[in-house]
């Protein structure tokens, strides 16, 4: 058939090209926020992607690297924590989704278990009391000797049979701290609404209890210091400022293992002291 022959195109109906057209919208509607969803956590949105912003791991946790390779994300940590301080990543955290971490803010690792069940639960090694040997350990980031649980101190065998720090707390809003301001504290550490829970061996030495369920009542603040489950982690000590001032000072000290119970129950919001998470000790 020439083209002489052909039949004349017959015009699009309206109604019909309104359709396609909207089909297409929806279409590519679609396709960018899909490409969102997936692109931006792996350019740099997210503290995995780009690891700017690095997470507390669970004791015993391995370099972050070696870690994430470990981690098959089977959630047994999260099932035996008794205080429930390890969360699974979620879609915001990139690479790190499905991977457990402890945001110590909101629930600190108190060492409850007394032998870290967590590093006992996890089936791969990616927590681990013993490093393998062809594993390097980080400048810094081994305890100098094993630390002492407060909560074991009288028994045979006191210590933690932890090798390296999750991470060091430091004195990052130090005008926050209400020590250094000469304050005292009276009453819950983070009110009423907060449910975060600690072991207070005073109180039981296996149940963990709601932390505002033991308020405090101290002429100058040293709440980081009494409840630091770690011995001779943190102390009060007195500084002379550049203005010539003494304050009473939070001192972090190399048996800090980076628990975060100090950041957990320090009053003001945002905390005073809080975990970096993976630094080391004499780290700058």
């Amino acid at each position: 058939m020439n083209s002489e022959n052909k039949p004349p195109l017959q015009p699009i109906h309206p109604a019909i090209n309104k359709k396609r057209l909207e089909e297409r919208r929806r279409f590519l509607r679609s396709a960018v926020l899909a490409a969102a969803a997936i692109g931006v956590p792996l350019l740099g949105f997210t503290p995995m992607a780009r690891g700017w912003e690095p997470l507390l791991r669970p004791p015993g946790a391995l370099d972050e690297h070696d870690f994430l390779s470990s981690c098959i994300k089977c959630g047994q940590c999260v099932q035996v924590c008794p205080v429930q301080a390890i969360k699974l990543g979620d879609i915001g955290h990139g690479f790190g989704i499905g991977v457990p971490y402890i945001d110590s803010r909101k629930q600190a690792c108190d060492f409850s278990c007394d032998a870290v069940q967590c590093i006992l639960a996890c089936p791969t090694g990616a927590l681990s009391y013993n490093k393998p040997l062809f594993l390097s350990v980080r400048k810094g980031a081994a305890v100098a000797r094993p630390p002492i649980l407060l909560a074991k101190e009288k028994d045979a065998e006191p210590t933690l049979n932890l090798k390296e720090r999750c991470g060091l707390a430091v004195l990052v809003r130090p005008d926050a701290c209400l020590a250094r301001q000469g304050k005292g504290y009276k009453g819950m550490a983070r009110g009423a609404d907060f449910k975060g829970r600690m072991r207070f061996t005073a109180v039981d030495r296996w149940k963990p209890i709601p932390l505002k369920d033991h308020p405090f009542d101290v002429p100058v603040c040293d709440l980081c210091v009494r409840t630091c489950p770690i011995k001779g982690a943190i102390s009060l000590q007195e500084e002379i400022g550049k203005d010539g001032v003494k304050r009473m000072t939070p001192v972090v000290h190399e048996p800090c293992v980076g628990c975060g119970v100090c950041e957990m129950v320090c009053p003001p919001e945002p905390a005073a002291i809080v975990i970096e998470a993976r630094k080391t000790w004499g780290e700058a």
